[in-house]
């Protein structure tokens, strides 16, 4: 047994795993770390259950070297030395030490003890791989060497047989290490004393997202412990969302593997979906459709709540409620897309519900399709998204004239003010890991190889408008693809959803 004075010293050390049971232990003996030289060798894969999928429990799903479906501990260590090779050429980057902390989210819940589907924070996903709540990944600067040598830390959550039987396996320190591949974990309630040893650092850089947190209860923590008595003593806090997002908004070889399957599998079921469609059906029967069928693919959710808007709510953007029956002559707009092992798609369609297009209805939707593929042409590298919105803008504008939408007389700078009333929203935005991803990358950065966009023109004329010809009225029409900027040129990701009009009507007719 040992005497209070000894465990004080042990608690000091770094503790080293050999074969020790854990259980038991008071909260503050939990401050220890399992590091990677405790390790036989680096691809060791825990023979337990984790709080995440591993090669162990999902040889299914992951071969030996892998965190996430074809993403390698490998691949995710190279993303934590790109970031930190950003920071080290960032104007920061002569400080003698630099410490970047990126937070996990937490879990959320709807009332007492009823939790929504945990999501990782996204950053904190792509750095890591690490699905589990309520931990922290700390990176910094080794003294000595040069960025973008560092040293990865992970804290999690501690290993808690009580709270294991209701929430099932947690990876604890020893798991993090031998799974994720840092280089130390330790458990997360030692946060503020690992945060305590920086501030004696001089000339140090911290680098937090302060004004977005995504786990309030560890920015907290964060916030109190190092960001406000680094500002009181003169050092430098900077925003790392920007930093990570440049970097993210370009896709590997394997990010892009699973967006194509993210693609390829919701275009699927909004075929079947397409097939399902009848007048009298509720959007509510429609959802549920694309749903099952994303899910029976291989998906693991959707990746955001539907649009499923029939007749005229199409004309409301983000309408889900989607609690209403399509009644025989009306189109619906369906936005959906779902989440395959991180990455998410978007795709968009529109059809009509008995299957048949009308005259009117076929006019306006050729109208939005063919300036959808001439946006297309257009997403090669060195363009924007910004450039792209002034092309749709105009094409649309050109378009609404021949149908007598317009008045035949505007000039061009008129003709982007008109068309922005009938396609309030951008062409497109990034693709990836979230919907809307990469935010902080600006749509007039030029468009590069292993980026992912959206491209969506649509119009959008409500019945209650009543400077447009009676047929038109009522009808909104939206064309969503997903697309993957090459060398070679554009390569659309979801081009299996069909969106010409006699590829529509014959899967309908079936």
């Amino acid at each position: 047994m040992w005497n209070c004075k000894l465990r004080s010293v042990k608690m000091n050390i770094v503790y080293r795993i050999s074969n020790r049971k854990f259980y038991g232990m008071k909260p503050i003996e939990r401050a220890f770390s399992c590091t990677a030289q405790n390790r036989k060798e680096k691809s060791v894969i825990p023979k337990r259950y984790l709080g995440q999928p591993t090669p162990f429990t999902h040889q299914h799903l992951l071969k030996k070297d892998e965190i996430t479906p074809g993403i390698s501990g490998a691949e995710y260590q190279g993303r934590r030395m790109n970031l930190m090779s950003a920071i080290g050429r960032s104007m920061y980057g002569s400080a003698k030490y630099h410490v970047a902390i990126i937070l996990g989210a937490n879990k959320k819940f709807m009332t007492d003890e009823i939790p929504y589907p945990f999501r990782q924070n996204t950053d904190f996903l792509y750095l890591c791989g690490f699905q589990e709540p309520d931990c922290a990944l700390i990176l910094e600067s080794i003294p000595g060497k040069e960025l973008p040598s560092h040293k990865a830390t992970l804290l999690v959550q501690q290993r808690d047989s009580d709270r294991e039987l209701w929430d099932g396996p947690r990876s604890g320190p020893e798991g993090a290490v031998q799974f994720i591949g840092v280089d130390e974990a330790y458990t997360i309630d030692s946060l503020p004393e690992r945060l305590h040893k920086y501030l004696s650092r001089e000339n140090m850089v911290v680098w937090y997202d302060v004004f977005r947190p995504v786990n309030e209860s560890l920015h907290q923590e964060v916030f109190t412990n190092l960001i406000q008595p680094c500002r009181n003593r003169g050092h430098t806090v900077n925003i790392l969302q920007q930093t990570i997002h440049a970097q993210r908004v370009i896709k590997s070889p394997g990010e892009i593997n699973l967006m194509r399957a993210s693609g390829s599998i919701i275009s699927k079921a909004f075929i079947e979906t397409m097939k399902y469609s009848r007048p009298g059906i509720n959007e509510a029967q429609l959802y549920a459709k694309i749903d099952f069928e994303a899910r029976t693919n291989g998906a693991e959710f959707l990746a955001y709540p539907p649009v499923v808007a029939g007749g005229n709510r199409a004309n409301t953007l983000h309408y889900i409620n989607n609690n209403q029956a399509i009644q025989d002559g009306d189109m619906v707009l369906m936005d959906a897309g779902c989440e395959y092992h991180g990455y998410a798609s978007d795709v968009t369609r529109t059809w009509p519900i008995n299957g048949k297009f009308t005259e009117a209805q076929a006019e306006l939707y050729n109208a939005v399709l063919t300036v959808q593929k001439d946006c297309i042409e257009q997403c090669t590298a060195g363009s924007t998204l910004d450039q792209v919105y002034h092309f749709m803008l105009l094409g649309l504008g050109r378009s609404l004239q021949h149908l007598g939408i317009l008045r035949s007389n505007l000039n061009e700078v008129d003709l982007h003010r008109v068309s922005k009333i009938f396609c309030p929203h951008h062409v497109g935005h990034y693709l990836g890991m979230d919907t809307h991803d990469t935010v902080r990358v600006s749509r007039s950065n030029q468009l590069q190889p292993g980026m992912v966009i959206t491209i969506e023109p649509g119009v959008y004329i409500p019945a209650t408008e009543t400077s447009v010809p009676l047929k038109y009225r009522g009808i909104g029409i939206r064309i969503e693809d997903n697309v993957l900027i090459t060398e070679r040129g554009p390569e659309v990701l979801s081009r299996e959803c069909p969106k010409e009009v006699d590829a529509i009507e014959s899967i309908m007719a079936r």
